[in-house]
């Protein structure tokens, strides 16, 4: 039966989002099993009806399986679990693109609830959650020894309430509150938008519409400008991207591809091992591409920028993505449940696997972390910048007749752009500085290439650096 493959940061959207595979029913077996499994099985049964009779109270008999099962799946592994009809319900909502939740993409390490990424414009991106943020208590009660569904439960609500969330960040060891308002999450996949003269393409998810956005996006933006010859080249933004639809990884990756394979997924059995390879046709039309991606972006977001750089199309900046190498598969159980199995891992076309390693950036560039405003340093700078002068302000100067108006108006322009870029950096450094490759690139001309695979590149030093899931 055709399977339908989804890959994400492993975690949930407080409902969910998986790397994951849809499968037909699931079909008992009648083949032949090993005795002990038989009494296992028996001694399974006769706890469940001795808890029926001897607990100190009454239980609920599906409430208690359903746990016994998520019990068997979570021992796997982090992604690994059984879906209650409501939440296989809600994982199907959330990749059509829009949910209700807060915007959180987390994921659970030694017990607490870890932050992948917030996703951008939802309420918790508002709030000023971060990557890598640990969630302790919601509303004053701790997660500290629940799974990450019964965490979950705790960040569900009604759209319009309001919850309190405890956090840790970095080496704070004191948690914080933070007052998040639940809302209606409307995933925008891609936004596109110009930056001097280089396209920026924001993937915040892998859902139904990513591809066409992005291909949209593009289009637009290449046409505003004037044609490909107006254009430095792509950033294709997958910073804090959690993953998604595995299928609309690999189209977002063909878009750039002429040829070649893809990703690879290979499961315990070969005949379960699958290959996806690149058709013609590039979308950017031979254009530079740079990939930015931080801890944040994982499994669909790591496939992609795993492709680009195997086949050396992107050259990839920024820091270590979060290295969710696994796929798996959803298949619909007896009561409109589901249970979520690891089958595979995925490889990218130099056959590496980024299980617990992650994408590699070509150059590393930290985001800084910004520094609280000192009004009165920033005053006394502004107060120098206005003190000093150039032989422009000099009385009786000569004139420059050695220069058209229009050749003026060109260097002025040029000046323009280049202090907007000076701008963005304070703004977004990574952006930047994958902008000021594009633009080096294209100055150096199409007939240069150039080797980065061993070049490392950092923030100044004197900026403090900084650095990814269920979906809540």
């Amino acid at each position: 039966m055709k399977k339908l493959m989804m890959a994400a940061a492993g975690g949930t959207v407080l409902g969910l989002v998986a790397t994951t595979q849809f499968a037909g029913p699931l079909i008992a077996q009648t083949t032949a099993t090993e005795p002990s499994v038989y009494e296992q099985l028996d001694l399974f049964g006769d706890i469940f009806e001795r808890i029926r009779q001897g607990y100190v109270e009454d239980v609920d008999d599906k409430a208690l399986i359903e746990a016994a099962i998520n019990g068997m799946l979570t021992s796997l592994d982090p992604h690994s679990s059984y879906l209650s009809a409501d939440d296989a319900a809600d994982m199907q909502v959330q990749t059509s693109g829009e949910f209700g939740g807060l915007g959180l993409e987390v994921t659970q390490e030694e017990g607490w609830v870890k932050v992948v990424s917030p996703i951008d414009g939802t309420p918790a991106a508002a709030a000023g959650m971060m990557a890598n943020d640990y969630i302790t208590a919601v509303d004053g009660e701790s997660v500290l020894g629940l799974t990450l569904d019964e965490a979950l439960e705790l960040l569900r609500g009604p759209v319009g309430s309001e919850v309190i969330i405890s956090v840790v960040r970095g080496e704070t060891p004191e948690p914080f509150d933070v007052s998040i308002v639940r809302d209606t999450i409307k995933l925008t996949a891609v936004r596109a938008r110009t930056e001097g003269e280089a396209v920026v393409l924001r993937v915040t998810t892998f859902n139904a519409q990513t591809f066409a956005n992005l291909e949209e996006g593009l289009n637009a933006q290449i046409e505003a400008a004037g044609g490909n010859e107006n254009v430095d080249g792509v950033v294709l933004d997958l910073r804090n991207n959690p993953g998604g639809l595995l299928n609309q990884a690999v189209y977002v990756s063909d878009a750039f591809l002429d040829g070649g394979e893809i990703v690879s997924t290979r499961g315990r059995n070969v005949a379960e091992s699958d290959r996806f390879n690149a058709t013609a046709g590039d979308l950017a039309q031979g254009l530079p591409i740079v990939v930015l991606i931080n801890g944040g972006s994982a499994s669909a977001s790591e496939i992609v920028a795993g492709a680009l750089q195997d086949h050396r199309r992107a050259i990839v900046v920024g820091t270590k993505s979060f290295g969710k190498g696994s796929v798996q598969t959803v298949v619909p159980l007896q009561g409109s449940g589901a249970m979520r199995l690891t089958t595979a891992r995925y490889y990218t076309p130099s056959g590496r696997s980024i299980q617990n390693l992650g994408i590699s950036p070509d150059i590393i560039v930290e985001q800084p972390i910004p520094e609280p405003v000192d009004e009165s340093a920033e005053a006394e700078a502004e107060s120098m910048a206005q003190q000093m002068r150039s032989e422009a302000d000099l009385r009786g100067t000569l004139a420059n007749d050695s220069l058209s108006e229009d050749e003026i108006q060109q260097i002025e322009e040029d000046r323009a752009r280049t202090e907007a870029a000076a701008a963005l950096r304070d703004e977004d450094y990574q952006l930047a500085y994958a902008i000021d490759i594009l633009k080096g690139l294209q100055a150096l001309g199409p007939q240069v290439e150039v080797d980065v695979t061993m070049t490392d590149a950092v923030a100044p030093a004197s900026e403090d650096g900084a650095e990814a899931p269920a979906n809540n």
